[in-house]
C-alpha cells in the first residue's frame, strides 16, 4: 500500500507498512535514636488535629496498597481477555485526546470496529503549584503517544495511520511492534493509582500524588520580595514542591550565600 503526498501535507511519514516478521529483536522502553533518651525540641508540638492526621494516614495507607495491588491484578486480567494486540501510535504534543477521538470516529466511518476495538491516552494525576496555589490536574504520562488495541491489518494500520495528527506506529522500522501486557499495565498503572485514590480519598493517598512547582524551576532568577532580603537578586538552587519553600543564592557582601525562602517571598524576573 502506497501513500500519496503534498506539499500542504506535513505529517511525517514512517514509511510503508510491511506485514512480514522480522528477525530483529525489538524492546520498547519507554542509624536510629532512642525516642525515651532525645529530648524533645521546643517550640515544635503536634496539635491533636495533626496526630489524629498522621494515624489516620498509617493505617489507610496498607489498605489503599491492598486496593491498588487487586485494581491493577483486574487490570492485569482485563487485559490479558481482550482480543487484539496493543501498539503505540506517535502523534503532535498537545493532541493526544483528539487523535484518540479521531481514531475511534475513524473506525467507525471506515466499518473497522472489528478491527481497531479500542484506543486509550495514559493519565496521571499531578498536584501542580501555581501562584502558590495547589491544584490537582490530570495529564498525559506520555505526551505524544497514544495507545490502541487493534488487529494489525493493511486496512486497519491505514485508517489509524492516516488518522489527523498521526505522525506513525512506535516500531521497528516501518513495522509497528506491539506492546507486551507488562508495558501496557507498567503505563495504565498511574491512572488506576489516581482511581484507587480518588475512592479512597484518604491522607496517605493525597500525600503520595506527585507535587509539581509550575512557576519556578532550578536555575531561575528571582527578586526577593518580602523578608529581610528584600529587593535582593536569588538563583534557585533547590525547590521543595510539597513545602512551598526553595533554596536560593544571594549575594551578600560579594559572596553568594544560600537562603531558605517560601515561594511566596519571591518573584521570577522575566
Amino acid at each position: 500500500m502506497s501513500e500519496n503526498t503534498n506539499s500542504d501535507d506535513f505529517e511525517i511519514d514512517l514509511g510503508e507498512y510491511q506485514a512480514e516478521s522480522t528477525d530483529d529483536d525489538v524492546e520498547i522502553d519507554f542509624g536510629a535514636v532512642d525516642e525515651e533518651d532525645k529530648e524533645p525540641e521546643e517550640g515544635i508540638n503536634l496539635s491533636d488535629d495533626e496526630e489524629t492526621a498522621e494515624e489516620e494516614a498509617d493505617e489507610a495507607e496498607p489498605e489503599e496498597d491492598d486496593a491498588t495491588a487487586q485494581a491493577l491484578a483486574q487490570l492485569r486480567e482485563e487485559l490479558e481477555s481482550k482480543f487484539g494486540e496493543w501498539y503505540v501510535i506517535h502523534t503532535y504534543s498537545g493532541m493526544e485526546n483528539r487523535v484518540k477521538q479521531n481514531v475511534d470516529s475513524r473506525a467507525q466511518s471506515f466499518n473497522m470496529e472489528d478491527y481497531i476495538f479500542e484506543t486509550v491516552v495514559p493519565t496521571e494525576e499531578v498536584v501542580e503549584v501555581r501562584n502558590n496555589a495547589r491544584k490537582t490536574v490530570t495529564r498525559c504520562v506520555l505526551p505524544g503517544y497514544v495507545l490502541v488495541r487493534m488487529d494489525l491489518t493493511d486496512e486497519s494500520w491505514g485508517v489509524v495511520r492516516h488518522t489527523p495528527s498521526v505522525t506513525g506506529f512506535v516500531g521497528h522500522g516501518s513495522t509497528p511492534v506491539p506492546l507486551s501486557i507488562d508495558e501496557v499495565v507498567h503505563m495504565l498503572t498511574p491512572s488506576v493509582v489516581a482511581k484507587v485514590a480518588a475512592e479512597t480519598n484518604s491522607p496517605a493517598a493525597r500525600q503520595k500524588k506527585k507535587v509539581e512547582v509550575v512557576d519556578f524551576a532550578v536555575g531561575d532568577s528571582v527578586m526577593v520580595t518580602d523578608g529581610p532580603f528584600t529587593g535582593v537578586h536569588a538563583t534557585i538552587t533547590e525547590l521543595n514542591a510539597n513545602a512551598q519553600r526553595l533554596r536560593a543564592l544571594v549575594e551578600i557582601l560579594g559572596r553568594e550565600t544560600p537562603v531558605d525562602l517560601e515561594f511566596s517571598q519571591v518573584e521570577k524576573v522575566v
